[in-house]
């Protein structure tokens, strides 16, 4: 390769000296790798001290740093103090572990520098190839557009903004929806999502629209509830639109009867759309597929695949049945946006016409590198290996007297607490505890008024002994808190 020319340090922002950048590249590289490889020395998450933190409160920077200063400010103030998801100990929140070819692959995309809102080019051709996968994986025509989002709350924005316009008409984008003498509904469970109900407000339909059907004792929604609200919001003069079912609820895992809610939606003629952020990913182990019959049915599902598909944040999707509708939607002609047969302005539609971002990040490359060196094979077993050890932590808990569950494991999150008086206070000391602890991460949530410690277990390294380190440390650290209440 020919030597390149030095850059001049008063305009470019590229190194005066490549090799010296290159060594200190692999050693960030290598960083990042031990720091994954090494992940269970770790605590799961440490509190950031307060000196850490008031080095995040420093001016802007007028001047330049040497990389090597700005890198070991990253390993000793922003590395140790993460999140923790990585860790096979955090069972906090529905988050992936992420894996190091999707690590690798996010290096090659922010080299690449590609902008995927559009224009003839690679980059847009990966992304359209994982469209296709997904088309087919989820039983959708050909006909169905994809797109990569940030996540599962703008996919579930992009699918109600589709389905406000198969009701309104597309005129509504101009006009607004108080130009429309129909006054739309919604309909989703009471275990939906929050990000649901924000949809409905940033479409400009309002959260009254939203109407929240209750669950049954799986906490799924009930269908007879939803078929006599609709029912009754038509007798009312209103006009039902869209129903929202749910493929892993964000408390405990559920997944609605998506064959039924199929069913319903059509027979009312309205537009059906799944919320599975994480659950619609079990499509890929043949032994939990079968609880998401009827997905391949929706008008538009939303899922992400830096969840159950640890892909490396962040990866959302979202895939509508009808591909013309989901572009009548957002697609804006403009002079800078002309498009041509031949050249760089060539390749339309562009991505840029099924969503509000012009600008996007390849996103498509990690999730394509994680879905071709591992196998939805592998992914799958995954996925059904994170459901067994729900069922591991169910046994602990049952064996264990001190403790009981608070919701039925039907996925891969188990919500469960301390017995006894008090018990509320307890398990909400006791999450908190178990995290500054370093050993495990759960979560809380509040079950029929009572407040559980809440395991979604997701990491694909997570495995019997974290199950186990997780018991032992509930135990001990509630007994303490126990014998200290009694003193």
């Amino acid at each position: 390769m020919a030597r390149t020319p030095p850059a001049d340090p008063r305009t470019s922002l590229d190194p005066e000296d490549w090799a010296s950048l290159r060594a200190q590249g692999h050693r960030m590289l290598d960083d990042i790798l031990d720091y994954i490889e090494g992940i269970r020395e770790r605590p799961v998450w440490q509190p950031i001290p307060d000196e850490v933190r008031q080095r995040f409160r420093s001016e802007l920077p007028r001047g330049p740093s040497d990389l090597a200063e700005v890198h070991g400010e990253f390993m000793r103030h922003v590395l140790p103090y993460a999140t923790g998801n990585v860790h096979p100990g955090f069972m906090g929140w529905v988050h992936g572990g992420g894996n190091p070819a999707g690590v690798l692959a996010e290096m090659l995309a922010a080299g690449l520098n590609a902008n995927l809102g559009g224009r003839d080019h690679a980059p847009i051709e990966v992304e359209r190839q994982v469209v296709e996968w997904m088309r087919g994986l989820f039983g959708f025509p050909e006909t169905a557009s994809g797109l990569f989002v940030t996540g599962t709350s703008m996919a579930n924005l992009i699918a109600v903004l589709v389905a406000r316009a198969a009701a309104l008409g597309t005129g509504v984008r101009r006009k607004g929806v108080r130009a429309s003498t129909r006054r739309l509904t919604a309909y989703t469970s009471a275990a939906a999502h929050g990000c649901i109900a924000q949809a409905m407000d940033l479409s400009g339909l309002g959260v009254e629209a939203l109407r929240i059907i209750p669950t049954d004792d799986h906490h799924r929604i009930d269908i007879g509830a939803l078929t006599a609200a609709i029912a009754a919001d038509r007798a009312l003069g209103m006009s039902p639109f869209l129903v929202v079912g749910t493929a892993g609820t964000v408390d405990i895992g559920a997944i609605d009867d998506l064959a039924a809610l199929a069913q319903a939606a059509t027979a009312e003629k309205v537009w059906f759309h799944v919320d599975g952020a994480f659950g619609a990913l079990a499509i890929l182990a043949p032994e939990l597929a079968p609880l998401l019959a009827g997905i391949e049915r929706a008008d538009s599902l939303a899922f992400d695949f830096h969840k159950w598909g640890q892909v490396p944040y962040d990866a959302g999707f979202v895939l509508v049945r009808d591909g013309r509708m989901h572009r009548s939607a957002f697609a804006a002609p403009a002079a800078y946006l002309r498009r041509e047969t031949r050249g760089l302005a060539a390749g339309s539609p562009w991505p840029c016409d099924f969503g509000p971002d012009l600008s996007r990040g390849f996103r498509a490359l990690k999730t394509w590198f994680t879905l071709k060196v591992h196998g939805t094979e592998r992914i799958g077993r995954a996925i059904a290996h994170s459901c067994d050890l729900a069922q591991y932590l169910k046994s602990r808990v049952e064996a264990a007297p001190e403790l009981e569950l608070l919701a039925p494991v039907q996925l891969n999150i188990v919500c469960f607490g301390y017995r006894g008086p008090d018990a509320n206070r307890i398990n909400a000391e006791l999450a908190v505890a178990l995290q500054e602890s370093g050993i495990a991460a759960p979560s809380t949530t509040t079950i029929g008024g009572r407040v559980a410690i809440r395991a979604a277990i997701v990491n694909h390294r997570t495995e019997k002994r974290d199950i186990d380190a997780l018991v032992a440390a509930t135990l001990a650290l509630g007994a303490a808190r126990r014998k200290s209440a009694a003193a």
